[in-house]
């Protein structure tokens, strides 16, 4: 019999086998150590420190067709996607959430049915502190594994849009259609802020220009969720959330980048779609990019999908 104390001490892996209703499958990620600002103390505001992730999943049999197919597992980076949107999120005090959000994400994946988390940091004293819980998916979830989600239509809005008095209208519309709805914005009608002579600051400024309408937008109507990374914006599509898009991770992280000014919303929101496999664009009161994927002008009073 497996001694209590000794399991208790173990990795995740060791009591995800000692306490398994029956033999499964598993996938881990071992020893995944990251720097961030979490904690409830003074001492843990304005610094970062290390903390280490071991997770655990427990997984459905794999398919007898499986030919080798990437696409038809739970992939690591599925699970290390998981830990880097919790993180981006918002900062957070207790391992303890972390811990939750990390096991629901994971959970979302069709194939997991369990999952093991542990979270330990590195640098708060002389030992080593953490937390380890453990999640079964529920009987009742049902989201969609992504594969088997419809292509996005993305719509991008004018500042004209955002103020009208047909936007709940627009929203309706897009979180009643068969497709997930991704929204888009421009930049707001303030002067726009200028430091000449620096490029990448100017870069980033604007995008952040563009993130400050996404919050504005997002202040109108609760559907709206403001997101930054790939894996929210996965997420979303999957459980039917209406994401308003943050550009600047995914431009600042895109290995070869845009290709276009970032001050040129049309072309941004084109190479955007392009990213998301978008079916469509539908442009609100803002004139489409010339040749992009499916590119159409709706009038602000057209509301209609």
């Amino acid at each position: 019999m497996t001694d209590d104390v000794t399991l208790a001490f173990a990795h995740p892996a060791e009591r995800a086998a000692a306490t398994a209703p029956d033999l499964r499958d598993r996938i881990s990620v071992r020893d995944h150590v990251v720097e961030v600002e979490i904690g409830a103390f003074q001492a843990e505001r304005g610094v970062t420190q290390r903390i280490r992730f071991n997770v655990v999943v427990e997984v459905a049999p794999l398919p007898a067709n499986l030919a080798d197919d990437v696409d038809l597992i739970l992939s690591y980076d599925r699970i290390t996607e998981a830990i880097e949107g919790e993180l981006s999120e918002e900062r957070l005090n207790l391992l303890e959430t972390l811990a939750e959000r990390v096991a629901d994400r994971i959970l979302l994946e069709p194939q997991a049915l369990r999952a093991f988390v542990r979270i330990e940091k590195l640098d708060r004293g002389p030992g080593t502190l953490g937390v380890e819980i453990a999640r079964t998916k529920p009987a009742d979830q049902g989201v969609r594994a992504l594969a088997d989600t419809p292509e996005p239509i993305i719509l991008c809005l004018s500042n004209a849009a955002i103020a009208s008095d047909r936007l709940t209208d627009w929203i309706d519309v897009a979180e009643r259609h068969e497709r997930p709805v991704i929204l888009c914005v421009g930049f707001n009608d303030a002067p726009a802020v200028r430091v000449p002579n620096h490029k990448m600051v100017q870069r980033r400024i604007d995008l952040l220009a563009i993130e400050q309408n996404a919050w504005v937008l997002a202040s109108h109507d609760d559907r709206c969720v403001v997101v930054e990374t790939r894996t929210e914006l996965d997420w979303g599509l999957r459980n039917d959330q209406i994401s308003v898009w943050a550009p600047s991770k995914l431009v600042l992280d895109s290995v070869e980048g845009p290709g276009v000014s970032v001050t040129d919303i049309p072309a941004l929101v084109a190479w955007f779609a392009g990213e998301m496999n978008a079916a469509e664009i539908v442009f609100v009161g803002m004139e489409p990019q010339q040749n992009a994927i499916e590119a159409r002008f709706a009038a602000i009073s057209e509301v209609a999908l």
